[in-house]
């Protein structure tokens, strides 16, 4: 009869894709089409309704006689299957601990801590102490004891970030020169390294935000000479025994007499380029003896000591170091320029 030559028909083509299946996806699939709630043996059990009441229980028999073979089929295809898709994995996850592996991504110190890293080494090499303070200062420690008073015409220059009249962001790292004066007798010898503020704009060579390192020395009978020789040897350590340095008269309230600091360009060693503008000449550094009225707010008899001060800003010599021209690069967290030092 018609029902069980399709039934048959099912049974062998069923058999056939079994042979051919290589995936558990394409087993459920198969499964799903000839054995599910919808499948095609279903649908033959729905029909046997159709079926002489006679025929019905030898009809349904074989169906389902059908369907135990089939599934038994399936599942011991499915087993195989597994078996092999477990095998795949577990070659696929190996790991060959001989072959050579990519490389890890390595991060590099920024440019601003390098410069400052080899600052400390070098002052600290010549015996000077490390001192950090408060980046939100009093106005006493930042510009009074510093020799520029209230409506001095020189704080229109520093263009400060108050938080009152009487706080402000420092401009500069001398306030920890005032609280070392104030606190600690002669002799003293310090860096200060950090970070300082200015309301400057932002473009090429200015920002908000940016980085000094100042130094102190206060003794018995300290000259210019001393300062001289001081930063002969910075720029020696920092640049080569060939550098050299220029003294210019300058003007600094809280130092007397002044001077800026520059270093025989490092692009033309002193030839004249476009990077010094033809000079020969980077200016690198502000620098002085101790004004003595400084001494005196501070607690330090001027008649017995003197000393010398001088402020390095490490984003100039970074950007001279590493060559670079925007200082904005500086600030913009991107990785390439890292790597481009690393």
């Amino acid at each position: 009869m018609a029902m069980l030559e399709t039934l048959q028909t099912i049974k062998r083509q069923a058999e056939e894709q079994l042979a051919t299946l290589t995936s558990t996806a394409a087993l459920d699939a198969l499964r799903v089409r000839v054995l599910g709630k919808k499948g095609e043996l279903t649908a033959l059990l729905k029909g046997l309704g159709q079926l002489a009441p006679e025929e019905r229980p030898t009809v349904g028999a074989q169906i389902n006689e059908v369907h135990a073979w089939l599934n038994e089929r399936m599942d011991a295809h499915l087993a195989l299957l597994q078996a092999r898709e477990r095998e795949l994995a577990l070659q696929m996850e190996t790991i060959d601990v001989t072959e050579p592996r990519p490389m890890p991504k390595i991060g590099a110190a920024h440019p601003i801590t390098l410069v400052m890293h080899e600052l400390i080494e070098c002052f600290t090499g010549m015996g000077f102490e490390v001192m950090q303070g408060p980046e939100v200062e009093l106005d006493h420690y930042n510009f009074e004891l510093m020799n520029l008073p209230k409506n001095h015409p020189a704080r229109d220059a520093q263009d400060t970030f108050y938080m009152d009249d009487n706080i402000v962001l420092r401009t500069h790292t001398s306030p920890m020169q005032a609280r070392a004066m104030l606190t600690r007798k002669p002799p003293i010898r310090i860096i200060c390294p950090g970070r300082v503020y200015r309301a400057d704009e932002v473009d090429a060579t200015h920002s908000p935000v940016f980085h000094q390192m100042e130094g102190l020395v206060v003794d018995e009978h300290v000259t210019m000479a001393d300062l001289r020789g001081t930063l002969d040897a910075f720029a020696k350590k920092m640049y080569g025994e060939d550098v050299s340095t220029r003294f210019r008269p300058s003007f600094f309230p809280f130092t007397e007499p002044s001077a800026e600091v520059d270093l025989t360009c490092s692009s033309c060693h002193g030839k004249g380029c476009r990077i010094c503008k033809e000079t020969g000449w980077i200016e690198v550094l502000g620098s002085g003896m101790v004004n003595p009225k400084v001494l005196e707010m501070c607690g330090i008899d001027s008649t017995r000591y003197s000393g010398f001060a001088f402020g390095i800003g490490m984003e100039r010599l970074a950007m001279r170091r590493f060559g670079i021209r925007d200082m904005r690069l500086l600030y913009e967290g991107d990785a390439r320029l890292l790597g481009q030092l690393r």
